[in-house]
């Protein structure tokens, strides 16, 4: 694959897609309808600074690469874009695709609230085949807040302007947050394949020496087994049971830990190197923190 073409401002964006400059640098909303790919640029990889939010349906066939994923594009589908994520287009000139892009520079919000708190929605760090699926009435919420964007993007700015569009961008992202937790739970059957195929993993890697070899495992290398992204994974799972990836992991060292100190003579650093742990100072401190008791205390309940 090439070097991703990086596109630093949204003005190089419009010119690299065909499109008339934007009328604010910093943000701006188009349609697939008024994109014109020249057949140079199909397979050039892109990385930009700013945001990326985009709903797209009514695709002729082609199919867009987000990561290390596939997507194809027959349905309504709306995802999401971090500054810095690689984007590449194959085999499609976007010809039939209906739906809109929104690109919005990080500086555009600075001295905003939303400077921050855009960094706790986990789905822009999703892959693309974990993207959000909207109901007809959730589209037309969306819209509405686009179209208000789209207006105040487009008028002469005042005092208000920057003030507006923050604010329907914030509530866009909230309610995008809503739809998503509404759709981990209504694809109830595949979330629970997902935590089948979660424990099955977790079994088999407690069940073998995989913790003395490996190390405790991460949450990417979980993520990774599954074939999602470690965001996805953690907020599918805090929606279905309360608890993250993490605390999944945790949840399995903690059953195993107590299973130990019940059953064998293996003293508390024995089982912390068992159990994947560098130092048993660690292993105490979750121990204690997740049962309010020390390893030891624990054992000694048993005699």
């Amino acid at each position: 694959m090439k070097t991703p073409e990086k596109v630093s401002s949204i003005s190089s964006l419009h010119k690299f897609l065909g499109l008339k400059k934007p009328s604010n640098p910093l943000i701006s909303v188009f349609s697939f309808d008024d994109v014109k790919l020249e057949p140079e640029t199909i397979l050039s990889a892109i990385t930009t600074d700013f945001y990326v939010i985009a709903l797209k349906k009514d695709c002729a066939g082609g199919k867009c690469r987000y990561g290390q994923q596939y997507y194809d594009f027959d349905e309504g589908i709306m995802y999401f874009i971090a500054p810095h994520q690689v984007l590449q287009f194959e085999d499609v000139l976007l010809n039939g695709v209906k739906g809109f892009v929104m690109v919005v520079h990080p500086d555009f919000f600075q001295g905003y609230p939303l400077a921050s708190t855009i960094k706790n929605y986990g789905y822009f760090s999703y892959v693309a085949n974990e993207a959000l699926h909207l109901s007809e009435k959730e589209e037309k919420s969306v819209m509405d807040i686009i179209g208000n964007l789209e207006l105040e993007i487009d008028a002469n700015m005042d005092s208000f302007t920057q003030d507006l569009l923050v604010s329907n961008l914030d509530l866009l992202l909230k309610y995008c947050d809503r739809y998503y937790n509404r759709q981990f739970l209504t694809r109830k059957k595949a979330n629970n394949d997902l935590l089948s195929k979660l424990e099955s993993l977790l079994d088999g890697y407690f069940k073998n020496d995989k913790l003395i070899v490996s190390g405790i495992p991460t949450v990417h290398f979980i993520a990774n087994e599954l074939n999602l992204s470690a965001n996805y994974l953690s907020d599918m799972l805090r929606v279905q049971t309360g608890q993250t990836t993490q605390q999944h992991i945790q949840n399995r060292l903690i059953e195993k830990a107590k299973e130990m100190l019940s059953t064998t003579e293996l003293s508390v650093s024995e089982i912390a190197y068992h159990l994947g742990f560098e130092h048993p100072q660690s292993f105490h401190r979750l121990f204690k923190s997740r049962t309010s008791v020390s390893p030891l205390e624990f054992r000694a309940s048993f005699n």
